[in-house]
């Protein structure tokens, strides 16, 4: 693989990633989200610019989005922890069975089709996107989160889905716990903690999986790449306090809006991934 890049190239990429790595650590505040929505797009643009061979961006793009969102959403979880928004009860009751799922996830990594989870995410994503533009409770389905079994196997496809497509998971754990009658600005605190409970084991999975693979770009620790992280994981981490400020801030509905056109916008960059 030739790695050159001309300084043009190099500062369009390093611009890129400086920007994608801001807007990262805003929406990890904001929406309780990693930012893997983002970065996962950003990072497959860099790895075809410095022509990496196809049959290993997409494990690099999501294997180096988890290991930035691992100091993204620490930073985000502290801040909204510091403001005491975060219910720890829903994290211990989640977080076993969501670490279960990382593991399920990283386990089937190299063996699933990525189009069918893209599928699956596009009408998850567009049918939570439709539920926060309209607003009103009835799209609740009860005032509270539901006990076992539910809260385990909730958790479980969570932490799955999550890995295999580079995300935090924190989409998902904040419209569940907004389904259950959850204050939205109490679901996006809650969420940004279960940020590291996902990354951190999928990036072990990654690197585990990745460690002998042929074609990664220089610098690569398995399926992550040190240069991609370098760069975008301090951007994120200090814009990540300004997407809190953000979101203790805003209405309640504004705040639902916003999720919902960014739930949108995720949905419609999967979608054209699985057209073209």
């Amino acid at each position: 693989m030739d790695s050159f890049l001309s300084h043009a190239d190099l500062a369009w990429l390093v611009a890129a990633l400086i920007a994608g790595g801001l807007v990262t650590g805003v929406l990890a505040g904001l929406f309780g989200v990693g930012g893997g929505g983002i970065l996962v797009p950003v990072l497959y643009e860099l790895f075809r610019v410095i022509e990496v061979e196809e049959s290993a961006r997409m494990h690099l793009a999501v294997a180096t989005s988890l290991a930035i969102i691992i100091p993204t959403s620490l930073r985000s979880f502290r801040s909204h922890h510091k403001r005491g928004a975060v219910d720890m009860a829903v994290i211990r009751a989640l977080g076993p069975p969501v670490a279960v799922g990382v593991l399920l996830g990283a386990a089937i990594a190299a063996f699933v089709d990525g189009w069918f989870l893209k599928l699956v995410y596009v009408v998850s994503a567009v049918t939570l996107s439709v539920k926060f533009l309209a607003g009103g409770d009835r799209w609740r389905l009860s005032s509270d989160l539901p006990g076992e079994p539910v809260n385990s196997a909730v958790g479980a496809v969570i932490g799955a889905i999550s890995t295999l497509i580079g995300i935090g998971g924190g989409v998902y754990v904040s419209s569940y716990m907004a389904l259950f009658g959850r204050p939205i600005h109490q679901a996006v605190a809650t969420s940004s903690g279960f940020g590291p409970i996902i990354a951190v084991p999928a990036v072990i999975g990654y690197v585990i999986a990745g460690w002998n693979a042929p074609d990664l770009p220089p610098a690569s620790l398995g399926y992550v790449s040190l240069i991609g992280a370098a760069i975008v994981a301090p951007m994120s981490v200090l814009a990540a306090p300004i997407g809190v400020c953000i979101a203790h801030g805003a209405s309640r509905r504004t705040l639902e809006i916003a999720f919902g056109v960014f739930l949108a916008a995720v949905a419609t960059r999967f979608a054209i991934d699985l057209a073209f």
